[in-house]
């Protein structure tokens, strides 16, 4: 497998499209972005004229997009997916609702491709190190298939299972802590910040003892920030934690703090600052203490 098309050239997609070239693979990538697709040559690969293009005579095509309801539209609406070889793989590695990454692989599978259930954590940092923690699911044979493709992406690359969406399970388990990780840290930071507390001197407290995760280091530092730069939008957590709910509530399982950090988030998208750093969840605080622009 050497031929590989790339469709989602993001804040994660383009570093996850040019560490693929960097292992050795010929990446065609595209974006509706043409700059996206200028930054992906400029590194030695080649931008796809075309959405086809990034599956015309691919080995595997990677769909890093924002949804399911994208990659079922790039698949079936637009055809592209009849433009690839047979027996070719896709890999999607969104994040999307596990029944529904199960339904669109049987399709797919139907169509005469393979398909493999692939989605990712460790953020933008992760996309460009090649670090990323990918949680895989499909038929072994095709996994083995596909894995040198994801090695090349992520450090971590774990088999779930051969049904897809399981995947997508694994997923939705690491966002519900996502969410509730950065949600907390934002309440604590806001309360430093309503006590008179140094925040920085506050955050550097915090990220070095007990009370440390992930997703405070990563984003403490841009909630004491104005006007931070995007690595991942408040609408994302949005969508994320709504599958995590949705996930929850066809188990029967009963989550409440992802419940509340979900509505954390959506308060601050129903203000209009949906595209904006997710670690301006810390909003949210500031309107409950009476603290809101």
């Amino acid at each position: 497998m050497k031929k590989i098309g790339f469709v989602g050239l993001g804040s994660m997609g383009l570093p996850m499209a040019i560490n693929l070239s960097k292992a050795g693979f010929a990446v065609t990538g595209f974006d509706l972005r043409a700059e996206a697709g200028q930054a992906l040559a400029a590194t030695g690969a080649k931008a796809a004229s075309s959405l086809s293009d990034a599956f015309a005579g691919q080995d595997a095509t990677v769909l890093m997009v924002v949804n399911a309801a994208q990659a079922e539209d790039i698949f079936f609406g637009q055809n592209a997916l009849a433009a690839m070889p047979n027996g070719g793989v896709v890999v999607l590695m969104a994040t999307c609702p596990p029944g529904t990454v199960a339904a669109l692989a049987a399709r797919v599978e139907a169509a005469g491709y393979a398909f493999v259930d692939a989605p990712v954590s460790g953020g933008v940092v992760g996309a460009q190190a090649a670090s990323l923690t990918i949680m895989g699911a499909a038929p072994k044979a095709v996994f083995a298939k596909a894995k040198p493709v994801l090695d090349a992406m992520g450090s971590k690359v774990v088999f779930m299972g051969e049904k897809a969406g399981q995947g997508a399970t694994a997923k939705a388990v690491n966002q519900l802590l996502c969410g509730a990780h950065l949600a907390v840290a934002a309440e604590a930071l806001s309360l430093a910040e309503k006590l008179g507390v140094d925040m920085a001197q506050m955050l550097d407290i915090v990220s070095g003892s007990a009370a440390s995760s992930w997703m405070l280091k990563d984003r403490g530092a841009r909630m004491l920030e104005e006007n931070p730069r995007v690595t991942s939008a408040v609408d994302i957590f949005v969508k994320d934690l709504g599958i995590v709910l949705e996930a929850g509530r066809d188990a029967k399982a009963a989550l409440p703090m992802a419940s509340l950090a979900h509505q954390l988030f959506l308060s601050v998208s129903g203000r209009g600052l949906g595209g904006v750093d997710d670690s301006q969840v810390i909003a949210a605080y500031r309107a409950l203490q009476g603290r809101g622009d």
